[in-house]
């Protein structure tokens, strides 16, 4: 396959967030006398958006409470605007390959179930150095991941069909999405999930570090890890 874009998860794929998320959010629950997680718990929990986690991490009786579910996103939101880069950096190797694909015609862009605004603001911080076509996180009139729809529209913004576009990603969500909107799912195993909940989700390709997606990019074939 002659690949003619690549579009990336951003937490857990591009950029090691975790902690971040995890101090934050932690805080937020003890302030308010919830019961906090260990950041391995976390892995499960981010992923689907800020709202919903911030509804995953509240005790079962409380997670359909509306009121108070607004409220401790928008503490989330107000302490995350602070902390979200103490700790968040790119994962090893991530600078070899977009400085590669910044030498290519391939395009590159981001989707995220974060919020648009953090998105952007993570991606133009902290990647500053490379040119991406696209960034694009949750707002209104976009649907959280596994939902195609921002993949979709992200291709069609490059004017690239999505069966010549590699979606790398590092979860069961972004697997979902990727095979839903018709491109290549490619998973991470430096991410926040595992091997056997990438496969089960639909990978056709794994990698064990950044550099193997510019081997499969750059012979156009399937090296890496085959499922």
């Amino acid at each position: 396959m002659n690949f003619k874009a690549v579009i990336f998860d951003l937490d857990g794929t591009l950029l090691d967030s975790l902690k971040d998320l995890a101090d934050t959010l932690n805080y937020v629950l003890g302030d308010n006398g919830y019961p906090t997680h260990d950041i391995d718990q976390f892995r499960y929990l981010v992923g689907y958006g800020m709202n919903e986690l911030v509804r995953r991490a509240l005790p079962p009786d409380l997670q359909n409470q509306r009121e108070l579910l607004e409220r401790l996103m928008q503490e989330m939101l107000a302490r995350y605007a602070v902390t979200w880069k103490n700790n968040t950096r790119p994962y090893p190797g991530i600078d070899e390959l977009l400085d590669w694909l910044d030498t290519t015609s391939i395009k590159k862009g981001v989707l995220s179930n974060k919020s648009d605004k953090f998105t952007k603001l993570c991606v133009e911080t902290l990647l500053s150095r490379w040119k991406f076509d696209c960034v694009t996180g949750h707002h209104p009139g976009i649907n959280h991941k596994p939902d195609p729809q921002g993949a979709l529209l992200m291709a069609k913004e490059m004017k690239i069909d999505p069966a010549e576009i590699l979606y790398v990603g590092d979860s069961n969500v972004d697997m979902l999405t990727a095979n839903a909107a018709g491109m290549l799912p490619l998973g991470v195993l430096w991410g926040f999930r595992t091997k056997e909940e990438l496969l089960e989700s639909g990978a056709k390709l794994l990698v064990e570090k950044p550099q193997a997606i510019i081997s499969i990019l750059s012979a156009n074939n399937t090296q890496g890890i085959t499922p």
